[in-house]
């Protein structure tokens, strides 16, 4: 189990914008599980929406793409670890996305990544997020680590 004070040795996100609470499952090189709990307190849904607070698609796939840099960072040798700090993970592409359900305030968002392919720095992600064991989004995801 990786907390969030670890999570932010290697991300370099902040909140609001750290996106990760914890991760629950690590195996390098092949899968992470990490989970995010949606609170009424997200900056985000001063705007998306009043009154109805719906937790925004793009905060969901952002959140994903931190679990699989999370995975991806874990995933090389410990030499290429250290130099993580002057490291950061890119998009490439987000492709297949779908969404399935709204996710709201009260909910505990799950990332599921496991890795389709990986080829020197670019990492090919398959990508779902659950709330209460249903998929609510879901997407392929393509990254590159590199330097700051």
């Amino acid at each position: 189990m990786i907390d969030v004070v670890e999570i932010q040795k290697i991300l370099p996100h902040r909140p609001p914008f750290l996106l990760v609470d914890r991760v629950t499952k690590l195996s390098e090189g092949e899968s992470i599980e990490a989970f995010k709990n949606v609170t009424i307190q997200e900056p985000v849904f001063l705007g998306h929406f009043p009154g109805h607070p719906i937790y925004p698609g793009v905060m969901i796939i952002e959140g994903m793409a931190q679990a699989g840099g999370i995975l991806a960072f874990k995933s090389v040798d410990k030499a290429t670890q250290e130099e993580a700090k002057e490291k950061v993970v890119y998009f490439m592409s987000i492709d297949k996305a779908k969404f399935r359900s709204p996710v709201r305030p009260g909910d505990r968002l799950e990332y599921h990544l496991k890795v389709i392919k990986h080829r020197g720095d670019i990492w090919v992600l398959d990508g779902k997020a659950l709330v209460d064991g249903k998929v609510v989004a879901q997407a392929e995801l393509k990254a590159m680590i590199v330097d700051k």
